[in-house]
């Protein structure tokens, strides 16, 4: 795809190369992550980050992100605190807000929202959320870590085992990483879930249609045994009818470092896309695992802002001027030691 300009609304719209791309880019951005450089080569552009539903990961890591390419950050969090409160349409709200940003980012609860947003924004907006429907970053920054993890053991994504577990239907990650691993060859997916909430049929034949060998569970001891990667994702909440109906599934897919000696190929990696659900009614990946050097849940979040850093890299077209535009840091820098 020609990244210039382009919205970032959903996996479907990337082929492999296009993840590699993302990838390449990616690992270009560490020294800035980590403030070894500074750039400034967004000096003078304006993200204007949108989220109407609760965020802190996504929208501080795209802030954060700009903010470290030299960019500024405008943002509106909920919608007590815009214009929609008083009947203001997307539309209008895209027409106005495009005009005040260079790029958007934008979570909302209707599946399908962002994209409505984009067919009436001046400029690129990326996707951090549409419901139960998609996260293309998360699954971009989740696949980017599985590549860092599965290459610290000289392995390739193609090949990959892993076991996606927890509410798969309403899981907007799954969602996406599930489309994003149809790109590569030899996937062994095993899905776990209670049968309610099953990841929809249609993302299971899509991942059956393009070569993924996909199993179906309910039982999550012998399905995480001969995996990679173990996911797990929490019981989405705020996307059942009550507190009471979420409560049927919470804490059914416990994971702990009891079980994981026991079930688990001892390098497998544990995976989460956050938050994790640490009260004692839900606690799917338990504390006493904070310990093993294969949770890898805060290094996913780290590796998503180099994602989002080289998705604003492409999108604003300035990947061949990252460096040009840099100098040496100058503050006492913690990371370095």
């Amino acid at each position: 795809m020609n990244f210039t300009g382009a919205h970032i609304l959903s996996i479907s719209q990337f082929q492999r190369q296009d993840v590699d791309q993302i990838f390449s880019v990616a690992d270009r951005m560490e020294p800035y992550a980590l403030r070894k450089r500074v750039t400034r080569v967004l000096e003078g552009a304006i993200l204007g980050n949108m989220f109407f539903e609760a965020s802190t990961r996504t929208r501080v890591s795209f802030g954060s992100a700009f903010n470290l390419l030299g960019g500024e950050v405008r943002e509106t969090a909920g919608f007590e605190s815009s214009a929609l409160v008083k009947g203001e349409s997307l539309q209008d709200t895209a027409r106005v807000l495009s005009g005040f940003s260079d790029v958007i980012c934008m979570r909302h609860p209707q599946e399908g929202s962002v994209a409505d947003f984009a067919a009436a924004s001046r400029v690129p907006v990326m996707n951090g959320g549409d419901g139960a429907n998609e996260h293309p970053t998360q699954a971009l920054l989740d696949l980017y870590t599985i590549a860092r993890e599965l290459q610290a053991k000289g392995r390739k994504i193609d090949g990959l085992r892993i076991a996606m577990i927890g509410d798969l239907r309403h899981g907007r990650t799954v969602h996406s990483l599930s489309k994003l691993l149809s790109l590569y060859d030899n996937v062994q997916v095993t899905l776990v879930s209670p049968k309610e909430l099953a990841l929809p049929d249609s993302i299971v034949e899509e991942m059956r249609s393009a070569g993924v060998d996909v199993s179906i569970s309910d039982e999550l001891n012998n399905s995480i045994a001969n995996v990679d990667i173990v996911y797990s994702t929490r019981i989405q909440e705020e996307r059942f009818t009550s507190k009471e109906e979420a409560d049927l599934y919470r804490g059914k897919f416990r994971l702990n470092q009891a079980i994981y000696t026991q079930y688990c190929e001892p390098n497998t990696v544990i995976m989460h896309p956050l938050p994790r659900d640490s009260r004692s009614d839900a606690n799917e990946l338990d504390s006493d695992l904070d310990n093993n050097p294969n949770l890898a849940i805060f290094r996913q979040t780290d590796n998503g802002l180099l994602v989002r850093m080289a998705l604003f890299a492409l999108v604003l077209d300035v990947v061949d001027k990252v460096d040009e535009y840099s100098h040496d840091v100058r503050w006492y820098n913690s990371r370095q030691n």
